[in-house]
């Protein structure tokens, strides 16, 4: 029989969407101001986001008719802030991603790598961290983990054989490989930042009782593909969607910037906080599941040869099942790399780019945009042909010729692209758009006036800090839409460079390490089995902190060049005029 609150409890959701509008109510009816109707709308969002009562996607859609029916911004201008030059680099980044996971390239690079470093143990880690963090980079953190996760399960279990397996000798299949393949999509599933992931299977049955050393191992392995994965995507502009939310709301606040975060500057500030990052992770996961056995580590003893080269043999044999490279996969390479080399040489800030000599304005400045270049490359793939061009015959049907399909397709395109981020980027952009133009930021601005009076890195350590708890249990992508316009208003009222708090918060929100919800990498690990949650934060604590205390060793050394973050910038004054004849630079 059921009790009382069961009923509540099952449509708590729907009541919560319900009656937190109506308790919220007397705000803007008490002070009817633009500004109030303006936090109204944040709180409610915040909060929706936070619970996940609706879709993070659909939450991002209020805007839309809010902001114009409260008096705060026209639906034409709340409309453009969904679909900015932000997005269009998302999509066109995303687009060259799906057109390396559709030709298995992203696998080739990965058994690649992992021939070349080989199979002991410290060695297997700190290459799956490499592979993982590298594909990472530049395609979806959750499509590398869940690619990642079996090979680094089929390799273990080689590994813990004793003696060699004889099915590897013999090249029979390797089931464990097959657990990548995609599931459709049902209840349960993991969600990141608004999309729906299927949780991979379960793993296989063990043939043999572990040891604790190799259920340690396992674990270790397991929890370093998934913490490289979120470390990874720091260290490019299109890596994680916060990185963008962060460009996005600069160039909507501060439209005047020069295009300061751009994917050169990014890269020369981020990429070195990966690699040290990356480096504290592989030491710090030895030590907790591997211990400072160095002989043992890095395979000294002859016990462990056998099955050192019975896991090699997995990768080998894998490795060759993919054949040689296709036309398809070396023209996605081609035109993977000739795109990194565009964003790099566009507009790097410390020589002319092509962007400045080929399509500048009047005044040297690059017309186009990363955007630009990775929707011109993603065009480019769906004209170019799968197949060396020439005509082939239709399967079954002699006589009748048929043209190869080209690298990128629309139906792939659709299956594949998570356009849900699409608009949770653009009500994020919103929402900054909303608060600027209702006065809110700068009301916020001036309440944090006191702060003037605290040292800038205490800020920002003290922000990181906040960042990394709260993304723990929020989307990162919601955590940065709602703290980055509050930290833009503080910076300014304070006469502080803004990017000195919004640069190292951004990268604090991918630090998501502790919880298996925090973050989708983290489920698909934690769907495997092996790994108890007292695991994950254990592991992940000591790592969150580790990953503040880099970001605060990057913000104050060598993103003060790249940045200016010395001295107060013009284009982020707007009502401050004191900033910049009395600028307050902060101390490294």
């Amino acid at each position: 029989m059921a009790t009382w609150w069961q009923g509540p409890w099952a449509y708590r959701f729907y009541l919560f969407v319900y009656i937190l509008p109506i308790i919220l109510l007397p705000l803007p009816i008490l002070i009817p101001a633009k500004q109030t109707y303006c936090a109204y709308t944040i709180i409610i969002m915040a909060l929706f986001w936070c619970v996940e009562a609706l879709p993070l996607a659909v939450t991002a859609l209020f805007p839309l008719f809010l902001f114009p029916m409260m008096g705060i911004m026209d639906a034409s201008k709340v409309c453009v802030e969904y679909f900015n030059d932000t997005n269009i680099l998302f999509i066109g980044g995303l687009l060259v991603a799906i057109a390396v996971e559709h030709w298995n390239l992203h696998k080739r690079i990965a058994l690649g790598v992992l021939l070349i470093i080989g199979v002991r143990p410290a060695l297997l880690m700190l290459g799956f961290m490499m592979v993982t963090a590298f594909l990472s980079m530049w395609i979806s953190n959750t499509a590398t983990t869940a690619m990642m996760v079996p090979i680094a399960q089929a390799v273990l279990e080689q590994l813990h054989k004793a003696p060699a397996g004889k099915d590897v000798e013999e090249g029979s299949d390797n089931p464990s490989f097959e657990l990548q393949e995609k599931s459709p999509p049902k209840e349960g599933t993991t969600v990141d930042n608004g999309q729906v992931h299927p949780v991979p299977p379960g793993p296989l049955e063990p043939k043999a009782q572990k040891t604790e050393e190799q259920i340690r191992f396992s674990q270790g392995m397991s929890l370093c593909v998934c913490y490289s994965a979120s470390i990874g995507g720091i260290a490019t502009l299109t890596g994680t969607t916060p990185n963008l939310v962060l460009q996005g709301q600069i160039n909507s606040i501060f439209p005047d910037n020069g295009n300061v975060v751009n994917f050169a500057s990014w890269f020369g500030f981020a990429f070195p906080a990966m690699i040290i990052l990356l480096l504290f992770a592989w030491v710090w996961l030895q030590f907790l599941f591997l211990g400072f056995n160095f002989r043992k580590n890095f395979g000294m003893g002859e016990e462990a040869r056998g099955q050192q080269q019975a896991a090699f043999r997995v990768i080998q044999m894998e490795h060759r099942r993919l054949g040689p490279m296709t036309f398809a996969e070396m023209a996605v390479t081609f035109l993977f790399v000739f795109l990194v080399l565009l964003w790099f040489t566009r507009e790097p800030g410390f020589f002319l780019g092509w962007g400045n000599l080929a399509f500048s304005d009047a005044k040297g400045v690059s017309v186009v945009s990363d955007g630009t270049v990775a929707i011109f490359i993603s065009v480019i793939m769906f004209i170019v042909p799968s197949k060396i061009p020439g005509l082939t015959e239709k399967p079954g049907k002699p006589g009748k010729l048929k043209a190869p399909p080209a690298l990128l397709n629309w139906k792939t395109v659709n299956e594949k692209m998570p356009w849900n981020i699409v608009f949770l980027l653009g009500g994020g952009f919103a929402l900054a758009k909303g608060s600027e133009e209702s006065g809110l930021s700068e009301w916020l601005g001036d309440k944090l006036t006191p702060l003037q009076n605290v040292s800038p890195p205490a800020i920002a350590f003290i922000l990181c800090l906040l960042v990394a708890t709260f993304t723990e249990c929020t989307s990162n992508v919601a955590t940065t839409t709602l703290f980055l316009p509050i930290l833009a208003s503080m910076a300014k009222v304070i006469c502080l460079h803004p990017l000195y708090v919004m640069l190292p918060c951004t990268l604090a929100a991918s630090l998501a390490f502790m919880l298996p919800v925090a973050t989708p990498p983290n489920a698909i690990v934690f769907s495997f089995g092996g790994i108890k949650v007292s695991d994950m934060v254990r592991a992940g604590f000591l790592l969150n902190i580790m990953g503040v205390l880099v970001i605060m060793l990057a913000i104050n050394t060598w993103s003060y060049p790249i940045f200016s973050l010395d001295t107060f910038p013009s284009w982020a004054n707007t009502n401050a005029t004191h900033c910049l004849k009395n600028a307050t630079t902060p101390s490294p």
